[in-house]
């Protein structure tokens, strides 16, 4: 066999095998996450302290799958004293009747329901934010995503970590969770749960601080000091420009112990490997080194790649089947972690590793992204932000992209 094959072999085993310690490492970091969790639950549970008054802002576009699930783990708070805002930008949005209907289950939830069409900038979910602002009654801003569910102290562990010596803003870690259990969304909720978070506890661990857009929590003077909302606006990674500003003030960007959960609603293939480029695309603008590098992130892909290269040698089949077997260990650690099993896609983890790899060659060219109804381009600015302008080619999303 010539020796530049085996070579390349021998170089994607490498790094079949880094991606295997990462998996496993992430697992078992995500793992010992959860037991902190239920011990901060329980501290909670116990604790008899006064807490501050919170408005959580919630920016709406369509009835998603399972938004009514999602809204409701707001309303169900174990919190004294919150308020509720949302928005939308169309009188005939459907994600009316559903807020609607909760209201009429929860009458003692403050609720306030904002209906603007104005737009500020290429980011509609951020220009919307912004016509509700003015109805956030409270000093602690919480603007979590749609179709986010929520544990019932999820608003104590937020403001819990707020208080933090040095904290500017604080995130939650976020899994996948299948709309309907479709093999579908299970390949989606993969991604998310035995790919994404593996990579996100390994980077938290080494002491890299980035905000997760599923929630960004922090006080009003601290929005307002950045230059407000209107600061994210033309950036489609509202969440990674939010988290640049808090970090160039010298604040520390805090992961709320408890884990939420994002739905996983495409209903087809092609609309779920629509939104992954998307959201590949943007997180490639926002950090392209770092995105290349998680594609370590990928151990089967490297395992079969290497067997490719020396198809005859028992030693890459011996690396692809454990692979396989630690892929799958690693693959169960998370479902348990994350309280979201993904049994159908055990036997697919070769495919989903493939899958997720096209995904980062095809996010490597292009820069168009759909976003909230329409199309736009993103393009790399200074401090690693990506700013946005739209196209002339009309685009159809209702999901936001999620860095």
């Amino acid at each position: 066999m010539p020796l530049p094959l085996t070579i390349a072999a021998s170089v994607c085993a490498l790094v079949s095998a880094a991606g295997n310690l990462q998996a496993l490492t992430g697992a078992l970091l995500l793992a010992r996450f959860r037991r902190t969790e239920r011990r901060a639950d329980d501290a909670l549970r116990l604790s008899e302290r006064t807490w501050p008054a919170v408005t959580v802002m919630k920016p709406l576009h369509g009835n998603e799958p399972l938004l009514e699930d999602a809204l409701e783990s707001v309303f169900t708070q174990d919190y004294p004293d919150f308020q509720i805002v949302f928005g939308v930008q169309d009188a005939q949005d459907t994600a009316l009747a559903v807020i609607e209907r909760l209201r009429g289950r929860y009458p003692q939830v403050p609720v306030s329901v904002v209906v603007d069409p104005r737009e500020y900038g290429p980011n509609r979910k951020v220009g919307n934010l912004m016509n509700m602002y003015g109805e956030a009654c409270h000093d602690i801003i919480v603007i979590s995503d749609s179709d986010i569910h929520a544990s019932p102290r999820y608003l104590r562990h937020v403001v819990t970590g707020l208080e933090e010596q040095g904290a500017g803003l604080v995130t939650t870690l976020y899994a996948g969770r299948p709309a309907a259990g479709t093999l579908v969304q299970q390949l989606g909720a993969c991604q998310i749960n035995h790919n994404f978070l593996p990579g996100v506890m390994m980077s938290r661990f080494l002491g890299r601080q980035d905000c997760l857009g599923a929630t960004m929590a922090l006080r009003r003077q601290t929005l307002e000091e950045i230059g407000g909302l209107e600061a994210l606006v033309d950036h489609v990674a509202d969440d990674a420009e939010l988290g640049q500003l808090i970090r160039t003030r010298g604040e520390n960007i805090v992961i709320a112990p408890t884990l939420t959960h994002t739905t996983v609603g495409e209903h087809t293939l092609g609309e779920l490997l629509a939104h992954e480029l998307r959201w590949g695309r943007t997180v490639k603008n926002v950090a392209p080194v770092g995105y290349g590098l998680s594609s370590i992130q990928l151990p089967l892909f490297w395992a079969v790649t290497a067997v490719l290269f020396r198809p005859n040698a028992w030693w890459t089949w011996s690396l692809l089947l454990l692979t396989w077997l630690l892929r799958a260990i690693g693959s169960r650690i998370m479902d348990r972690a994350t309280d979201c099993p993904l049994p159908a896609v055990i036997p697919l983890l070769v495919i989903r590793d493939w899958l997720s790899a096209a995904i980062m060659v095809g996010s490597a060219r292009g820069s168009r992204v759909a976003w909230r109804g329409r199309t736009v381009h993103i393009a790399r600015r200074k401090r690693n932000s990506v700013s946005c302008a739209p196209s002339l080619q009309a685009g159809a999303t209702q999901r936001s992209v999620r860095s």
